[in-house]
This record gives C-alpha cells, sequence and structure tokens, in this order.
C-alpha cells in the first residue's frame, strides 16, 4: 500500500479517536504481508490508561496473530505525531529495527526507521 493510500485510510479511521482531553486525534496505520491494520488514540480519565494510536494498532495485531508487518504511517491533523517512548518501545518487541515509519500532519511528512528512532532498544 502506498503513502497516500495508507495517509486516506487513517483519515478515514480518525474519527474512532477518542481524545476528549488533549483533543489531539491520532490514526495509525500498519501495512505488511498481513494486510493492513488500523488504530487510533483512545484517552482515559486517568491520563495513564490512554493508549496512543500505534500500540492500539500492534496489539490488534498481535491479538490476531498477525506480527508481518513492514511499515506504519502515523497521522494526525492537529500535531506532528511523532511515537512517543512507550510506543517505540513496544514496536521494537515486535518489529526489527528497518521497520518503516513515517509520520505526517497532512502538510508535512517524515520517514523513519524504528532503529532511528529507538537506537538503544530494550530487549530480553
Amino acid at each position: 500500500m502506498k503513502t497516500v493510500e495508507m495517509l486516506k485510510v487513517a483519515k478515514e479511521v480518525l474519527q474512532n479517536s477518542y481524545s476528549p482531553y488533549s483533543k489531539v486525534r491520532v490514526a495509525a496505520v500498519m501495512v505488511g504481508e498481513d494486510g493492513s491494520i488500523t488504530g487510533v488514540n483512545i484517552e482515559n480519565a486517568s491520563y495513564g490508561l490512554t493508549v496512543c494510536a500505534e500500540r492500539v494498532a500492534v496489539f490488534k495485531a498481535v491479538s490476531e496473530g498477525k506480527k508481518n508487518f513492514y511499515k506504519m504511517l502515523i497521522y494526525s491533523p492537529d500535531v506532528m505525531p511523532y511515537p512517543c517512548g512507550a510506543c517505540r518501545q513496544v514496536l521494537s518487541e515486535f518489529f526489527p529495527e528497518d521497520f518503516e515509519i513515517i509520520v505526517t500532519d497532512g502538510r508535512e511528512e517524515e520517514s523513519f526507521t524504528l532503529g532511528e528512532l529507538l537506537p538503544y532498544n530494550f530487549k530480553l
């Protein structure tokens, strides 16, 4: 799936974001051999229980037995949605250092490998 198609999917699922506290809506789309899967951020009044879009997508994939993905697009029309440290660590648990991460607000776009975003990940 091309980046432009991933962005279209992200914009479609963004309406499912539950972000009444931060007002920052985020959608993530992963693609790979196992097809595509999406996630949106889901906030909670107890902020520590909030889950980012990236982790929602990864957890959905893993819970469905899918782990063969090679890239993720993270989109927010509200900010440049760079993945937080927790998301970077979760991604490193399931994907290799060359996993591509595209970050966009719909106007600007940046691309990184997971290894660039988390060069010293924690692995057992």
